[in-house]
């Protein structure tokens, strides 16, 4: 698929047949997110893959409703941030921050770069025509997340992906057919920033 098509292409998908995702698939989905951006080559991202007798427990521990329909897919992915990962990395010398101090962090790079993996994901799950649905885990569900599947503390959800073949059409009145989409002059700013 050509890589403007995976753009056009890449929407939400909340319903799932049962039909399992293929291994080569999968090993394509989690190879590719390995290949986003990481500051310094921290490499700080993990993830966690669920599958068969796991999700019921997963979906539990996340707060989903067993009704919903999100819980057909037959995969889920979570995707991991680990800023000790960060911040080890830019305390070596070639790097020179020994204090490991979050604050000369602008931003914390350790979600941002785990979410460019996330959308790598994404849209590796286009390429293999198959539907995804970005979710968050919320704050108060955490801990059980973590102490159900031996996450580590020092590492933390950034949500989840619910993967699987599509079982919905595309829906009319969703928010895409609702709602325009921004115009680029209205987002995007050459040489100053403009209203």
């Amino acid at each position: 698929m050509e890589f403007q098509d995976v753009v056009r292409r890449r929407r939400m998908v909340r319903r799932f047949t049962t039909e399992p995702v293929a291994e080569e698939s999968l090993r394509r989905i989690l190879h590719n997110s390995q290949r986003g951006p990481s500051a310094g080559f921290s490499q700080g991202q993990e993830f966690l893959v669920l599958r068969g007798e796991e999700l019921p427990r997963f979906w539990e521990v996340a707060g989903q409703r067993a009704t919903d329909p999100i819980t057909t897919a037959p995969l889920v992915i979570v995707p991991l941030s680990v800023k000790d990962a960060y911040l080890d990395r830019y305390a070596r010398p070639d790097k020179g921050w020994t204090d490991r101090d979050e604050a000369r962090w602008p931003v914390p790079f350790w979600h941002i770069d785990t979410g460019m993996a996330a959308l790598l994901i994404l849209q590796t799950v286009v390429d293999e025509g198959l539907g995804a649905l970005y979710f968050g885990i919320a704050p108060d569900h955490e801990a059980a997340f973590k102490t159900e599947f031996g996450v580590p503390e020092s590492h933390a959800p950034i949500g989840a992906i619910a993967i699987g073949h599509s079982d919905e059409p595309q829906q009319e009145g969703s928010s895409a057919q609702r709602l325009a989409r921004r115009a680029a002059t209205d987002v995007v700013h050459y040489g100053r920033f403009t209203r």
